[in-house]
């Protein structure tokens, strides 16, 4: 008794398939295992707080920079606090920040926590104006009722509305 099919065009299809899936199979897998470290997470100081996500994961933390906050080394390290209405991270940069950049202001940070629970950033990004602030960031905080945006949005201005959407 034989598990394989009678006909020849049957069994060289079999043959083919028994070839090709585990090919296929490898590739996706290979290739989810390679984006892994590629994805980035964004988190306010709340989040991430509750999350915990673990040192050395690369994640995105945004929030305003806390007045008073801010101390620069001589080497160019750069040191703030990032806060929402409930949390706050100390966040560690070592190069030269946007030119935007401010106390009080709507900063997103990229980088990881180190095991100390301190966040290091690679990156840190400013907003350009006055009404901007990262989307992701402002649906967060309108969530929660902390967005302090200048005014309400109508259904003139339509909502998220502005340059380069």
């Amino acid at each position: 008794m034989s598990f394989l099919p009678k006909s020849r065009k049957a069994r060289t299809r079999l043959l083919l398939l028994s070839i090709i899936a585990p090919v296929v199979v490898a590739a996706v897998g290979l290739s989810l295992w390679g984006m892994r470290d590629s994805i980035s997470l964004f988190y306010t100081p709340s989040q991430a707080e509750a999350a915990n996500p673990p040192p050395g994961r690369s994640i995105q933390l945004g929030g305003l920079v806390t007045a008073g906050s801010v101390l620069k080394h001589p080497d160019g390290r750069v040191e703030f606090t990032v806060a929402d209405q409930t949390a706050s991270d100390r966040v560690v940069y070592q190069g030269d920040l946007p030119d935007l950049f401010r106390e009080g202001q709507g900063i997103v940070a990229e980088g990881s926590y180190r095991k100390d629970g301190v966040f290091e950033a690679k990156r840190v990004l400013a907003k350009h104006d006055e009404t901007y602030m990262p989307k992701a960031l402002a649906d967060e905080l309108k969530e929660k009722g902390e967005y302090r945006g200048a005014g309400t949005t109508s259904a003139a201005t339509g909502a998220g509305a502005g340059p380069g959407r």
